[in-house]
């Protein structure tokens, strides 16, 4: 129940937060467009991503998606979540990602100490959430998380076996 309030919440929220926060323009690439990329590029990652999930990118937050790509966290309540936390580690800061921060945390306390892992992980990582993500779409998905993430931290978020 709980974490159906919080669905709720995100996709409810997400339409006035890209009308009223997000002024630039959207990419108007599809998820068949980052499909015919090659195999190792980060977009043609974002695109199986999408296509496992049944999305395509939604206009203007794109970059949301591009996170979750390069973190490896699924589209579960608390990897959302998770994500959130690792990013606000990272240096990110928006007033939709404080609101999921702070949502998150007293919807779904249970799940503090991965918030928390998730924080300190995005911490330690070189920063990414500034980039222009449109422009790495052509990128090696393996050289950017390696040039963001230590290999300690490839591990732990399951991108990498030791």
């Amino acid at each position: 129940m709980r974490k159906q309030l919080i669905i709720w919440l995100f996709e409810h929220s997400q339409r006035i937060y890209t009308s009223m926060f997000k002024n630039h323009e959207s990419w108007n690439i599809t998820k068949n467009d980052l499909l015919s990329l090659p195999q190792p590029s980060f977009g043609r990652h974002l695109g199986e991503f999408l296509d496992k999930n049944n999305f395509e990118l939604i206009p203007k937050v794109e970059r949301h998606d591009c996170y979750h790509v390069l973190c490896g966290y699924s589209t579960k309540v608390e990897d959302e979540i998770a994500l959130q936390c690792l990013c606000y580690g990272n240096g990110k800061r928006s007033p939709y990602l404080y609101g999921a921060i702070i949502l998150g945390i007293t919807i779904l306390p249970d799940y503090y100490s991965y918030y928390y892992k998730s924080y300190k992980t995005g911490k330690s990582a070189n920063p990414f959430h500034h980039f222009n993500y449109k422009k790495l779409l052509h990128v090696s998905i393996k050289d950017f998380r390696e040039a963001i993430f230590s290999k300690a931290e490839l591990y732990n978020l399951n991108l990498i076996k030791l």
